[in-house]
């Protein structure tokens, strides 16, 4: 009995249904442990020289090769743009650490090698102000724009210096030097608006559809023509792959991909107007200073009348062009670009909208001859006044001139005669909003919206309507109240619009309309729109699209696009309307007692001109205009010049626009500066 199990010790055997369990679960743990050895031996014996390979390429270092820009060229093939190779100290944010005292640190080390100054400074960075020194700077404005991107500290630096951080890669592990291709302006100031800048793009353009497909880091167009042009100067970069130990260093070269250089940009410019344009430009300004005027700027355009092709234009002060081929403190910016240099960046033959005075009264003429007011015939008696209920408005100089048809008065520019017809021309403001034949004949003359033109930032002025004085009025009530609840309220609104609210609350006129009729009262267009306007009148009517994009070529100058803007639109002038205006505008310049006789009665070829002098609100001094046309029948050409703060027109800028006529036609004899005092 005591070889027998005890029954409270018996086990009952095993079921059928759980051996069958059991094996199931030793089959699927059987079968998990083959596929791991198996996954096992794959990775070791099958695919190991291909993981070796793969962590062999983790050694490679892939460097960006930039791509040159094209460049850009003159009408003659002169080139303008070019490119020059530089050397560049780059370093990877990441790399630096994220314990900013270790970051300063490392970036005063590398400051002192490259000669940046580590003097704290005030550093912009979208709405925050900073001081920190130039190099902290840029690598926060560079993780602003694009995070991780690498950040160029600074371009041209010594060959000495490039060594020093080439051959030390574990001391500055962040540091990397790149070969770039700077911008280099032949002619420094010489344009310097129209070409426009290059940088490296940022997180928010690479959404833009203008830069589809470009990878981050890639230097493109910002502005002007670099930017209109960026997809065919840009061309594409190329890459290098450099094997490197653990520690960095450079043990071989692996095959290079070759960038390949953007097509170059033939421009319509001619590269001596442009120069006689500035020179022109500059002495209008000494013109004006002589006569009483503090005149520090302008701007002036020469066009083609017959296709849009821009000549020259320039404005006036201008920059050197290759202080933005590298990076820039925010020191040097605001000592270059802030308003004691009174804003050079802005291109004011384009960007900026000015009243333009009596340049503006073929626009009425050909209002009012078109909706019958008066016929090219049509005496009009000026007795040097003409009252607006209790307003009296009176001719330059108070000057009465008795009987005048339309061709005289432009000719001595009467403005009686334009204020008369502005008053006729005005409609009632509930039945018009937007206007009557004036604001018609405005807007399809190519004011009040931009021309076109291939240079981005174009301001589109202002034609005054009474639908605008009403938006206007919204808008200065509005800004009120909110002054009224809320001084801080209204500075918020002042980014709304409140800056445009012009301090008045008031219902359209008759005297908005008059005033308007000599390019005064809220009319604001650029040179290059009043240009435009006067290529119109020269070749019958066709509102041409200015460009100064002429050709893309590939380097040895074969013909890739052909750059021919159709015209905007063509303006049925009849032909006796257009030639009165013509005949006042010749004998303006060209005959005795013409507002610009005194500048253009000897000139050589027939001129087409008028005198501008605009009242500008907020100086007591006036502005300069003259536009000219000269319907040359192989070198035609219309010029726009101003000069603000200028005086009368026949002081400052009628003769920078005889300057600019006389490099396009040869003319070499000696200018006489008018002193005319009309308008």
């Amino acid at each position: 009995m005591t070889g027998l199990t005890p029954p409270e010790d018996r086990r009952a055997p095993i079921t059928p249904q759980l051996a069958l369990r059991v094996a199931i679960l030793g089959g699927v743990a059987l079968t998990l442990f083959a596929i791991v050895f198996f996954r096992l031996w794959f990775l070791q014996v099958l695919s190991g020289d291909q993981y070796l390979a793969q962590a062999s390429s983790n050694r490679v270092r892939h460097i960006v090769v930039q791509a040159p820009r094209g460049e850009m060229l003159d009408r003659n093939n002169t080139p303008l743009v070019e490119n020059r190779r530089a050397v560049a100290v780059v370093v990877s944010p990441p790399r630096l650490g994220a314990d900013a005292d270790a970051r300063m640190h490392e970036l005063a080390r590398i400051s002192r090698v490259i000669g940046m100054s580590t003097r704290p400074q005030k550093c912009r960075v979208d709405d925050d102000v900073v001081r920190t020194m130039e190099a902290d700077c840029l690598v926060r404005r560079g993780m602003w724009n694009m995070p991780y991107a690498d950040v160029t500290l600074k371009t041209d630096v010594s060959r000495e210096a490039a060594f020093f951080l080439a051959e030390r890669v574990q001391r500055f592990p962040a540091v990397s030097i790149q070969q770039v291709f700077l911008r280099h302006y032949r002619f420094d100031e010489l344009g310097a608006q129209l070409f426009g800048t290059v940088g490296q793009i940022d997180g928010s353009q690479l959404e833009l559809d203008h830069y589809r497909g470009v990878r981050g880091g890639t230097i493109v167009g910002q502005s002007g023509l670099e930017f209109t042009y960026d997809r065919y100067l840009r061309g594409r970069n190329g890459a290098s792959r450099v094997q490197v130990d653990a520690f960095g260093q450079a043990k071989g070269y692996l095959p290079t991909t070759e960038p390949v250089r953007g097509a170059n940009l033939r421009l319509s410019l001619d590269l001596e107007l442009q120069r006689a344009g500035q020179a022109a430009l500059a002495t209008g300004i000494e013109q004006a200073n002589l006569h009483g005027n503090p005149a520090r700027a302008g701007a002036f355009v020469a066009l083609n009348p017959r296709n849009g092709e821009v000549l020259a234009m320039g404005s006036a002060p201008s920059y050197d062009a290759n202080l933005f081929a590298r990076p820039l403190s925010q020191n040097a910016y605001d000592e270059h670009f802030g308003g004691d240099s009174n804003y050079p960046l802005i291109n004011r033959a384009i960007s900026a909208a000015y009243p333009i005075g009596s340049t503006f009264k073929i626009v009425t003429a050909a209002a009012a001859l078109t909706a019958g007011i008066i016929t090219p015939a049509t005496v009009y008696n000026d007795t040097g006044e003409f009252r607006e209920g209790a307003l009296v408005r009176r001719n330059a100089g108070g000057v009465a001139y008795g009987p005048v048809s339309l061709a005289t008065a432009i000719q001595v520019s009467v403005d009686t005669f334009f204020y008369n017809l502005g008053a006729q021309l005005n409609v009632d403001p509930a039945a018009h909003p937007d206007g009557g034949q004036l604001q018609t004949w405005a807007r399809k003359l190519g004011f009040g919206h931009p021309t076109g033109i291939d240079l981005g930032n174009e301001a589109g002025g202002i034609i005054p309507t009474p639908r605008w004085r009403d938006s206007r009025n919204r808008l200065q009530a509005r800004c009120e109240r909110a002054y009224q609840q809320s001084p801080r309220r209204a500075r918020r609104l002042y980014r709304a619009g409140c800056v445009y609210a012009d301090g008045e609350n008031r219902p359209w006129t008759e005297g908005d309309n008059t005033s308007l009729a000599v390019g005064q009262g809220d009319f604001v267009a650029t040179p290059l729109q009043l240009a435009v306007a006067y290529a119109a009148l020269e070749n019958g009517g066709t509102i041409v699209r200015p460009h100064v994009g002429l050709q893309v070529t590939d380097p040895d100058g074969r013909v890739l696009q052909q750059i021919a803007p159709k015209p905007a639109r063509h303006v049925e002038i009849p032909a006796s309307d257009l030639q009165a205006i013509r005949d006042g505008l010749r004998a303006a310049a060209q005959q005795p007692s013409g507002t610009s006789y005194d500048v253009f009665g000897t000139f050589p070829k027939p001129v087409y001109g008028k005198t501008g002098t605009a009242q500008i609100a907020a100086t007591e001094y006036d502005q300069s205009w003259y536009v000219a046309y000269v319907p040359d029948p192989v070198r035609p050409i219309v010029v726009a010049a101003t000069v603000e703060s200028g005086g009368f027109g026949a002081e400052a800028a009628a003769p920078a626009v005889r300057l600019i006529l006389s490099q396009w036609f040869g003319v070499r004899k000696e200018i006489i500066v008018g002193t005319s005092h009309t308008r």
